[in-house]
Formats: structure tokens, sequence, C-alpha cells
């Protein structure tokens, strides 16, 4: 990736995810606007019975990251992105870790905030990740992060 390319950071890797790495890769003198998502592993995603999340595993496809690519080189293509990072994490996570994390450096704030919400959305949709969670009433389900 050169400095001429806005697409500064993609990754789908295993080591916890810092918010300062991501934020830090987008930095860009023309941009009068940057957003950040991050995205945590919350303690429940509305099990029928309201069993608690207790834990939380991704796993990725090898292709995860050229889809994510993809993915950015679409919102780069359609917004103006002076510069653009996306990280999801893989492996075993406990609720309140860092589960992705993006960032989006446009000219303006609005342009920013809309490139961000689809960077997010579509890395969510498109992305071949998945995760199992586990409840504290015994039972896991898989959800596909990609339709």
């Amino acid at each position: 990736m050169s400095r001429s390319d806005p697409v500064r950071l993609l990754a789908v890797r295993e080591a916890p995810l810092s918010v300062d790495e991501v934020f830090g890769a987008v930095g860009d003198d023309a941009a009068g606007g940057t957003a950040l998502f991050v995205g945590t592993v919350r303690d429940h995603d509305g099990h029928p019975s309201g069993a608690a999340v207790t834990a939380l595993e991704y796993s990725a496809h090898p292709g995860a990251e050229a889809a994510l690519r993809a993915v950015a080189e679409k919102v780069v293509a359609d917004f103006p992105v002076r510069a653009l990072a996306a990280v999801h994490r893989t492996g075993a996570l406990e609720v309140g870790d860092i589960a992705v994390v993006v960032a989006v450096a446009c000219p303006h704030r609005a342009e920013a905030f809309a490139a961000c919400r689809r960077l997010i959305d579509d890395l969510k949709r498109e992305v071949p990740i998945w995760k199992r969670q586990t409840f504290d009433d015994g039972t896991d389900d898989w959800v596909g992060a990609c339709g």
C-alpha cells in the first residue's frame, strides 16, 4: 500500500486490536473529518431465553482479507476518501473486547461518517467472518458475519 493509496491498513488477525493503530493509519493533512467505529463484544444478543453472552469466538475464511480489500475499494470509489483502515479480530474474545475497528478520513465530516458507516456495514455483510457465541445457559450459536 503506497501513501497515495487511500487504503492504509487492512487486516484480519488474532492479536488484540489497537484503536490508536487504526486511527494513526488514517491521518491525512487534507482530511477535515475522520470517523472511527469500534465494535466490542456485548453481553447479550437477543437469545430467545434471555441468556447472556459469556464468550465469543470469531473464525475467518482464508479469503477474508481479500474480501475486506474489495469492500474497502468500493468505499473509496463511492466517497472522497483520503485514508481508510479496517481491522477485524479472530479467535476467542471476552465481553468488552474489541472485535473490529474501522476508520475513514475524508475532506468533510458528513462524508467521513457516511463512508465509515458503509465500510462497517459492508464488512459485516460481505467479509466471510463468522462468530460463535456462547451463552450462560450452556448453549451456543454460530452467526455469519456475511450473508
